[in-house]
């Protein structure tokens, strides 16, 4: 899934990391012959990077960043109390994570910018990127709730 480049900081090594808009961060070596990114070595270079997207291959595997937060979580829903907001195609703001819940049933997640869909049970929780396209489809008897998730506060 393709990301924006926000900015950039030095790990433990002295090594340039970039931060994306989704909250995962990427390394950005400039190791010839392996890697040849020259324009990470200045910070005009870093600064032409500002804005552009990347590939997110841990957005790819639905992996949340690490350290954030949760801080709201919806009441729980079934097969007929799910709001139909849910059952159609949104998503959530930038920057916002959220998990899917399922503590009974299986409950279909559509994401059709990534071509995927997954059943959610009580052991296989959904996880929902910042700004992707989805859905929900109950598939039978089904509860349900949502957890939204965020950087942590500076």
């Amino acid at each position: 899934m393709k990301r924006r480049v926000t900015g950039f900081l030095r790990d433990e090594h002295g090594d340039w990391i970039a931060s994306l808009d989704c909250g995962h961060r990427q390394h950005a070596r400039h190791d010839p012959p392996f890697t040849n990114r020259p324009w990470v070595a200045t910070e005009e270079g870093r600064g032409e990077q500002l804005g552009k997207e990347w590939t997110c291959p841990l957005c790819d595997r639905f992996e949340m960043p690490r350290d954030f937060v949760a801080y709201k979580r919806t009441p729980e829903f079934t097969e007929a109390t799910v709001p139909q907001g849910l059952l159609r195609d949104h998503s959530t703001k930038a920057g916002v994570w959220a998990q899917i819940r399922v503590l009974d049933g299986v409950l279909r997640y559509h994401v059709p910018s990534l071509g995927r869909q997954l059943d959610l049970t009580p052991d296989a929780p959904g996880v929902v990127m910042p700004e992707a396209v989805h859905h929900v489809e109950p598939l039978g008897p089904v509860r349900f709730y949502v957890e939204f998730f965020r950087a942590p506060r500076a």
